[in-house]
């Protein structure tokens, strides 16, 4: 069965990011489908308000309320449970926001397996699989995925656009034509706008490369600011060879400084395994870590709809004894931006 590609067309102009990464993008079109329809602009997702049905986990979308998700960890790494509202201060801007949702629910996911599928990651792809596969099966049952194999091109390759069935993004894992360059910023940014059809509240990418960028239309630049309109968290995994530590230690800094960068901003993590046989533990860790997760709003006191950045900071404190502790998440969001129909 033929793949289904992301076309990448060339315009006149681009009007902004957002027809850019529209024009770029293309489709995620049916394997058999002969027409294909663009996929939308990338644009901050709605979100949901506070403690309205939290056994279903679907809640009413409300663009005003911020959501982040933030893994709180001890010194030697293990998950910080436990803590509650009063324990967690929210910062945007440097100004104290009123916590207004708070929850540590194992609430469900829709997650994209971003995987590279260049010419150097020939030798690499089978344990690579095997460990995106361990990730997607301690989901819970009503996460929804998405497989992404890309090279200098980029394919959707699930059946429809999520599954939640291990053979169907089995399936999609072993569809391998390792080949070509490596158009990482283009398939991240593609990801994320199929990450928006998603119907789950929280969205996560797991990104695994074993190079630099060397084939992308869209920069690394265009790639962040997506990614932090996304609400998506972006985990990343380099995977270089010794061969490449040894003699392309330039390229292999470069790109564990981009994919650092790429997650820090997202409230990720990157990791770098010294070998394969690290990967599948890694993979295993990102799970847990999803299902670990505290999730708080609030209602901005700015309530410009400016479309600025605005920068976010949360501050734990808890109880006595505990120690140092790590908190992170997204460095911050951008506002909704002035509607249309607007005075």
């Amino acid at each position: 069965m033929r793949k289904a590609a992301i076309s990448r067309r060339a315009t006149s102009a681009f009007a902004g990011l957002a027809l850019a990464a529209a024009t770029l993008l293309g489709t995620f079109a049916a394997p058999a489908a002969k027409a294909q329809n663009p996929i939308p602009p990338i644009e901050t997702p709605n979100v949901p308000p506070p403690d309205q049905n939290p056994q279903g986990h679907r809640l009413k979308s409300d663009v005003d309320l911020v959501v982040l998700h933030v893994t709180v960890t001890d010194e030697k790494g293990e998950f910080v449970e436990n803590l509650n509202r009063n324990e967690f201060q929210v910062f945007e801007d440097k100004i104290q926001q009123n916590v207004s949702m708070f929850s540590r629910d194992d609430i469900p996911v829709t997650m994209g397996l971003v995987i590279d599928n260049s010419g150097s990651m020939r030798e690499k792809r089978a344990q690579v699989n095997a460990a995106a596969l361990t990730f997607v099966q301690t989901s819970n049952p009503q996460d929804e995925a998405f497989v992404v194999n890309f090279n200098d091109e980029f394919y959707l390759d699930t059946e429809g656009d999520f599954t939640s069935d291990q053979r169907n993004l089995q399936d999609a894992l072993a569809r391998i034509d390792t080949r070509g360059s490596t158009a990482l910023y283009d398939a991240v940014i593609g990801s994320l706008g199929h990450l928006k059809k998603g119907h789950k509240d929280k969205r996560v990418l797991l990104v695994i490369t074993d190079g630099d960028d060397d084939a992308s239309r869209m920069s690394f630049e265009d790639t962040v600011k997506s990614a932090e309109e996304s609400n998506a968290t972006i985990y990343t995994i380099g995977v270089f060879s010794q061969d490449d530590m040894k003699n392309d230690k330039k390229m292999v800094r470069h790109s564990k400084k981009v994919l650092t960068e790429l997650a820090d901003a997202t409230g990720g993590e990157a990791y770098f395994p010294a070998n394969l046989d690290e990967v599948t533990p890694i993979c295993e860790q990102v799970a847990h870590e999803i299902r670990n997760q505290y999730t708080i709003g609030y209602y901005p006191t700015n309530g410009s709809r400016d479309g600025t950045f605005r920068s976010v900071q949360v501050r734990v404190f808890p109880p006595k004894g505990l120690g140092k502790i790590n908190v992170r998440t997204r460095t911050g969001y951008y506002a909704p931006k002035p509607s249309a129909n607007a005075d």
